[in-house]
């Protein structure tokens, strides 16, 4: 067996490629790309919401922001590009969405926002089914300019006319997203 041992990978203009302390953390070179800017966001509480009213979704835990993009001060909870990083982002939502009495809901729209305005969404009914929780995910890819912004929105119908968000617990509801690589 054969063993390659250094500290640290140049190319021919002398740019560090790779570098390492030699206690196997390995650091990238500057000239790699990553996916940033990144951001995971999720609830901290219930959300009250009004019956049948499209609605921002309050995402103000920041769990991480790597570009500073993710204003999470209440009536924004937006990811704005940065200067410089416009791209194609992935980004992903799920809310739980409640009608907090037994089987009241009947049915829930969770949205993409792009510039306040819709960009995608995803619609469950349950009409003549009722259920009173329903956990909805929508993911998508979007191509963004710098200052371009992405808000997630929420409508939920039940029989009740007291629907909520439950960001209670921290698996609950979440927004995050980032920059792809190379596309």
């Amino acid at each position: 067996m054969s063993n390659i041992l250094v500290n640290t990978i140049k190319d021919t203009g002398n740019n560090t490629l790779l570098s390492s302390d030699g206690s196997g953390s390995v650091t990238l070179g500057s000239g790699f790309p990553d996916n940033t800017p990144a951001f995971n966001t999720r609830m901290n509480t219930l959300q009250t919401i009004a019956h049948q009213v499209i609605t921002l979704v309050a995402f103000d835990t920041v769990l991480y922001d790597t570009n500073s993009a993710y204003d999470n001060s209440a009536s924004n909870y937006k990811f704005t590009v940065p200067a410089g990083q416009a791209g194609k982002y992935y980004f992903f939502a799920s809310t739980n969405l409640d009608a907090v009495s037994s089987a009241q809901l009947r049915n829930c729209n969770i949205y993409f926002y792009k510039n306040g305005s819709v960009e995608h969404a995803m619609y469950s009914s349950f009409i003549s089914n009722d259920i009173r929780i329903y956990q909805a995910t929508l993911s998508t890819t979007l191509d963004l300019s710098v200052g371009d912004y992405v808000q997630i929105y929420a409508r939920i119908s039940d029989s009740s006319g007291s629907p909520r968000i439950d960001g209670s617990d921290v698996t609950l509801s979440q927004f995050f997203g980032y920059k792809l690589i190379g596309a």
